[in-house]
């Protein structure tokens, strides 16, 4: 537990570091600033906000582990495969333990430092000089860490179930063996943490734009407490399901009510509103700016503190297939591309969805021809050739083996504008909350309730957004609407992972990840560039499940510290 304690000259080390242009930062070494400083200049004391701003991740958090500000949480889910370094993923294959925690390895000590973080300075904050000179900016700056720090514990409660709700400082002589709080005390505390962060905005602050944009808003805050609030109403929390117990379990009476009741408390401010779209290039153009759905972002950008600039943590490089330049790491699975509709709003299985398995990626809904980069596609003026043998983006290709295993790249979030390795996208954010999870929160609620047509309302608006028919089901079959909406909706956006377990979904979680090869074949089936293009079905990964990796392993160094309690399973 004592990476948890975070002194504040670490911390000043660390916002240093990252580099500022402002006068009063290069006044003196960057470790020459005492706490007296950081609270009497109103630059300073912002420059340590920041800092905690890394809790909300960018592509990745990268403090430790350098893979992961590169690739992310898609590849433990059925939304990606991580080709370049697949055993990071331990979780999917049943492999993750207390002390092999692959992916995940850091994620406890990371987000426990940035809630230090948080608490060091909410600590200070009240009284200090800079409270008395700057009250107005001071007000926002503690509205700022206290979503923050709800944010890390979201993050906590998502992987690890209920943890210890540490809000104050360690002091050297303090006890580091400290029991993990129940889970509905760490739902209770995250929605106490952001009502409060609420209060202490101006009304002005329900939206940042402009030079602000990427800062916490009161719609920020209001979009965490109902993804918070949906999750914990979710079958995984219910003291039915397994595992169960306080660390795990969610039982209020009202939780639909409450999520529902969030949701449309920021539908109702009005603030935002869908993008209206017409075809697949206007929704991945979506993605490279922000816009009038986008309710709070990290920008991606040097412009914005702590965000590197380097060209390779930008998702041009790492996703791009290999033939455009790029890395291609995260491959979007066969089983995820089958599940898209099709135009007409049929699974590709459902009769008269008029799906040819010879020609399998005509006619899919809108979303697919912008979310995926597949055979045939059209990608920086060049159609991508995964074929063998010589094609392009194959493994054929010259340079590292980063083909596509799986027979597809990521699109979504790609800026087919640019050069890659020279230059960067204007203004691209990553979406941290957008308004069609809202809806979607809000429609699932509301099913739960019983209110199929305010259910279905909200999951139209998504869908027929995109051109999808009009969805008209009732009872299990709407429920399974929404969910389609969640997958394809926000694809890419760091749902899925979560998604699946929240609702159980083991066989989903379960699932053998399959690709496609392709290859030009002759009339005896030996490879041919001249010859016949011919799909083959691969096995990427023997994936597996079991009840125990609803949750991750509390890591083993930390149990051996506290003592706390170990997670089921382990």
């Amino acid at each position: 537990m004592k990476n948890i304690r975070i002194t504040i000259i670490f911390l000043i080390g660390i916002f240093i570091s990252i580099g500022c242009e402002e006068d009063v930062l290069d006044t003196k070494p960057g470790n020459a600033y005492s706490e007296a400083d950081i609270y009497s200049n109103i630059d300073l004391t912002e420059r340590l906000v920041f800092y905690t701003y890394n809790i909300t991740e960018n592509w990745g958090l990268n403090l430790n582990n350098w893979w992961t500000r590169r690739i992310g949480i898609e590849n433990a889910s059925d939304e990606a495969w991580f080709h370049f370094v697949p055993h990071q993923y331990r979780i999917t294959r049943a492999e993750i333990s207390p002390n092999n925690m692959g992916f995940f390895l850091h994620k406890w000590e990371q987000y426990y430092r940035f809630i230090g973080s948080a608490n060091d300075f909410l600590s200070r904050i009240d009284g200090s000089p800079v409270s008395q000179t700057n009250p107005e900016e001071v007000a926002v700056l503690k509205a700022e860490m206290k979503y923050l720090r709800a944010n890390g514990y979201a993050r906590l409660i998502n992987y690890f179930g209920g943890v210890p709700i540490i809000d104050e400082p360690f002091q050297l002589t303090d006890n580091f063996s400290v029991p993990r709080d129940s889970y509905e005390d760490c739902v209770d505390f995250i929605v106490k943490e952001l009502d409060e962060a609420i209060a202490l905005f101006p009304p002005e602050k329900v939206t940042r734009t402009g030079a602000e944009f990427g800062r916490v808003s009161i719609s920020a805050c209001m979009a965490l407490k109902s993804r918070v609030l949906l999750y914990a109403a979710s079958k995984l929390h219910d003291p039915s399901t397994t595992p169960n117990g306080p660390l795990y379990d969610y039982t209020k009476a009202t939780k639909w009510q409450d999520a529902a009741d969030a949701a449309k408390a920021l539908i109702d401010l009005n603030a935002y509103s869908l993008v209206p779209v017409t075809n697949a290039i206007d929704y991945q153009n979506m993605f490279l700016s922000p816009n009038s759905e986008l309710i709070f972002a990290r920008p991606f950008h040097p412009d914005f503190p702590n965000v590197p600039d380097d060209f390779n943590t930008l998702p041009d490089k790492a996703q791009s297939p290999v033939g455009s330049g790029g890395w291609g790491l995260s491959n979007p699975t066969h089983n995820f591309v089958q599940d898209f509709k099709m135009a007409n709003g049929l699974r590709i299985n459902e009769a008269g969805s008029n799906y040819d398995p010879k020609d399998m990626y005509t006619n899919r809904e809108l979303r697919f021809y912008a979310n995926i980069n597949y055979q045939g596609a059209t990608f920086k003026d060049r159609e991508l050739e995964y074929w063998l043998p010589g094609g392009a983006d194959s493994k054929d290709a010259p340079g590292p083996d980063h083909f596509a295993a799986t027979g597809y790249n990521l699109r979504k979030f790609l800026d087919e504008s640019i050069v890659i390795d020279e230059e960067q996208s204007a203004n691209r954010p990553f979406p941290l909350a957008r308004l069609p999870e809202i809806y979607l929160n809000y429609a699932e609620a509301q099913y739960h309730l019983g209110n199929e047509t305010e259910a279905r309302k909200y999951v139209n608006m998504v869908a027929g957004r995109v051109g999808l028919p009009e969805i008209t089901s009732s009872g299990v079959d709407l429920l399974e609407d929404i969910k389609y909406e969640r997958q394809m909706e926000l694809f890419f956006e760091g749902h899925r992972f979560y998604d699946l377990r929240r609702w159980m979904d083991a066989e989903k979680l379960g699932e053998d990840i399959v690709g496609v090869n392709w290859e030009k074949q002759d009339a005896n089936g030996n490879l041919d560039p001249e010859g016949e293009l011919v799909m083959i079905d691969v096995e990427v990964e023997d994936r597996s499940f079991t009840e125990a990796n609803y949750y991750l392993p509390i890591p083993l160094e930390e149990i051996e510290k506290s003592g706390m309690q170990q997670n089921f399973g382990y």
